[in-house]
């Protein structure tokens, strides 16, 4: 099965001033991480941001909700 996904204008930034404010990371901002990697036209911040992310969720800075 193969899905459409679509990232919305934005969401990166909502999802680090999310993640900033709880230090949580929520299944919401699990599937905008996940448009996010897939997306073919993030820019290089964008994409620095996300693998920022990422990289905090590995050193366990960041909780999975």
């Amino acid at each position: 099965m193969i899905y459409d996904l679509q990232l919305l204008p934005g969401a990166i930034s909502a999802i680090l001033a999310d993640v900033a404010d709880s230090h949580r990371l929520t299944l919401t901002d699990r599937f905008g991480l996940m448009a996010a990697v897939l997306d073919d036209n993030l820019t290089e911040e964008e994409r620095r941001a996300v693998n920022r992310l990422l990289r905090s969720v590995q050193r366990g800075r960041v909780a999975i909700a």
